[in-house]
């Protein structure tokens, strides 16, 4: 009798499994979805082509955010060149973006952002690069997009300068999710690869 019963259980537990397997079979209920860690701000902040570039220009598309200047000879290279592998990965999605801003702002204007953006031979359509305020861009990096300790706010701005190696990954609704990406470290760029393609697959 006591056989019988485990056998109807567990009978029943494999019709229920495959009950929810053939239900969700080919949604993304079945991905591990990469979580929600922040929010993007409202901000508005000039391209390389001095275009304005908003929070709401984010909204729809899948972005990877990153901070960086152009007469950077230490870590910014190598992050680019990491950047630039992963935007050819993605440059046949409509919906992916890369949205690289300066730490640097005093010193990287519009005019040299477009320089560099034609150095790099970056397609900006795909991957803009941005300049503004320097607290506004701060604020960003350490409130929104989590790339640097939110108690440097506290120091004064002008005696401020912000150095990351770390991505952030945005998707359609201004959500970052995921993780902080380190954009020197392959595993970490593996990560971020598999994240952007959830994310992207996501409907």
């Amino acid at each position: 009798m006591r056989s019988k019963k485990l056998l109807y259980l567990v009978t029943f537990a494999i019709l229920v499994a495959c009950f929810y397997y053939f239900l969700f079979r080919g949604t993304d209920n079945w991905k591990s979805k990469p979580a929600i860690i922040s929010y993007v701000k409202p901000f508005q902040f000039s391209t390389q082509d001095g275009q304005p570039y908003t929070d709401k220009d984010m909204l729809g598309k899948v972005s990877v955010v990153e901070f960086f200047f152009t007469t950077c000879k230490g870590i910014c290279p190598k992050m680019n060149g990491n950047m630039a592998v992963i935007s050819k990965e993605f440059a046949s999605e409509p919906d992916f973006m890369v949205v690289a801003h300066t730490c640097d702002p005093d010193r990287d204007s519009v005019a040299r952002l477009k320089v560099y953006a034609d150095s790099m031979k970056i397609d900006t359509r795909k991957w803009v690069l941005l300049t503004g305020r320097k607290d506004s861009l701060y604020q960003m990096a350490r409130s929104a997009y989590l790339l640097d300790d939110p108690k440097n706010n506290v120091a004064n701005i002008e005696d401020q300068f912000m150095h990351t190696q770390f991505f952030a990954l945005v998707d359609r609704q201004g959500k970052v999710r995921g993780q902080v990406y380190d954009g020197l470290k392959q595993p970490d760029l593996d990560r971020l690869r598999k994240d952007i393609r959830r994310i992207l697959d996501e409907k």
